[in-house]
């Protein structure tokens, strides 16, 4: 989504492969309702540069160190129905993971889904 929008994607300070950090977050879009901070799992070495980040996009979640935004986990487009994370909200390791993809599947036209689908959530 970063690069799309014409951020710029680089190297994470550090790599994190099957790795759990804090989350925190702003509570809105798919992070409504959730607990904040809580541990998801991480699997990349690759983010997307803060100081990139396209007007257009909102920084919606982000790990921290001291208090400070450290990298970004989650942004969501400003005006389009857009939004994404940079972890695995599927991984076992990732608390209220399966609370975070409901929230997707409720931000998105619901409508739009099959039964079936919703039933793999």
């Amino acid at each position: 989504i970063g690069q799309v929008y014409g951020g710029t994607i680089g190297r994470a300070k550090k790599v994190m492969h099957g790795k759990t950090s804090k989350i925190f977050h702003t509570g809105t879009g798919v992070f409504s309702g959730l607990p904040n901070p809580f541990t998801a799992t991480r699997y990349h070495s690759l983010v997307i540069l803060a100081e990139s980040l396209p007007d257009c996009l909102e920084i919606t979640a982000w790990t921290e160190i001291d208090g400070k935004i450290d990298e970004i986990m989650g942004v969501r487009h400003k005006s389009l129905q857009v939004e994404g994370v940079q972890f695995h909200p599927e991984s076992i390791l990732t608390e209220h993971g399966h609370d975070l993809l409901l929230s997707f599947v409720n931000y998105c036209d619901a409508e739009s889904i099959s039964c079936d689908q919703k039933d793999v959530l």
